[in-house]
Parts: structure tokens; sequence; C-alpha cells
């Protein structure tokens, strides 16, 4: 007698998947506009002025760096949470179009960060980049709750795995309101915290998914 094979429910959220993946794509990339070419008069173009031209622009480079890796943790995320869901509806639509939509904002903290981080201006620059990481973390969540219903996962995610997601994300908009706060207090204590959080959030990506 012939065993039948198992049949695996195709997947149904590949379209937005690839549309969210193209738009982490453009967003990180369009980062690296932020660096410039430094400009030196003729009477100053020698190494050692280019080289500190160069290292002046440090601001960037931490924004850039920041920014970065906290798009990349984005998406790893993103891809954790659709890794577990077999199709979607209007709500994950729309809670993911939220989140791409400040996905795409980025960019644009980030250049206002590197401007001004070295000015007086600084704390307003920190905060102003705090706050789009917080509407990103309330993203997330709404996201999160749209997607871990039980009607859209898959049948094999284990239950415990649900629970620590939420959990965890559920806290993400109150780590970056202390960040929010810290930047009214002194900006390096805010981008420590913010690097500090990238850090933490890229591993629980990385953390084994619990049975």
């Amino acid at each position: 007698m012939q065993v039948e094979k198992e049949t695996i429910p195709e997947k149904e959220t590949g379209r937005l998947e690839a549309f969210s993946d193209g738009v982490f794509s453009i967003a990180i990339t369009l980062l690296i506009l932020e660096l410039k070419v430094p400009s030196l008069v003729k009477t100053d173009l020698n190494s050692p002025n280019l080289a500190k031209a160069l290292i002046q622009q440090w601001p960037s480079y931490l924004s850039l760096v920041t920014s970065f890796f906290t798009i990349l943790v984005m998406w790893v995320h993103h891809h954790s949470i659709f890794k577990h869901v077999r199709k979607s509806d209007a709500w994950v639509h729309f809670a993911n179009g939220c989140l791409l939509l400040v996905v795409t904002f980025v960019p644009y903290p980030t250049s206002v960060l590197a401007t001004y981080l070295q000015t007086g201006a600084a704390k307003a620059a920190a905060a102003f980049y705090s706050a789009t990481l917080i509407l990103v973390a309330i993203c997330f969540n709404l996201l999160l709750r749209a997607a871990f219903r039980k009607k859209l996962l898959r049948s094999s995610t284990p239950n415990k795995f649900v629970e620590k997601s939420r959990r965890n994300y559920m806290f993400g908009p109150a780590f970056y309101f202390v960040a929010f706060i810290a930047a009214f207090i002194d900006e390096r204590l805010c981008m420590a915290i913010l690097t500090a959080l990238w850090i933490f959030w890229a591993a629980t990506a990385m953390s084994p998914e619990e049975e």
C-alpha cells in the first residue's frame, strides 16, 4: 500500500515579504548618502588636512553604523515573524505598511543626527532620532499582534515562542522612550543606550526558539 506524502500548505505571504525586503534594502542603502566627500580649498590640499576632515565626519560614521544595524535587526526580526506566518489578511498588510513607512523615514533622522551631533542642537537631534525608533517599536508591536493570530500562524509554531515574542516586543517602546529622555540629559548617553538596544535586539533575534 502506497503511503501518500504529507502535503505542506502553500505559504501565502511571499509577495508581502518580497515587497518588504525591497523597502528594507532601499532604506538601508540610502543611509550611505549621508557620507560626503570632504571639500578642501586649494591651499589645504594635503594628506594631513584630508585626514583631519575625514575624522571630523565621525558623527556621520556613528549615525550610519547605528542606523545600519538598527535597520538590519529590524529586517531580521521581520523575517523571524513571517517565518511563522502562513497567510496574511488586510490587518497584516496595513500593520506591515505602517512599519515600512517608519523604516523608510529612518534615513532622515539619521541625517539630522549626523549634521547636528557636534553642535548645540545635539540633544534635540538625538531626541528626534530616538522618537523615530519609538515609532518603529510601536509598529513592530502592531505587526506582531496582527500576524501572530492563530488563524494565520503555522500549526508548528510553538506557543511559548509566540508568548515570548509578544513579551519581548512589548518592552520595545519603553526602552526607546528611556533613550528619548536620556537625549535631553546627554546625547552621548542616548547614543550609548541606542547602541545597547540594537545589540540586545540582535541577541534576541539569534536566540533559539522555545519549543
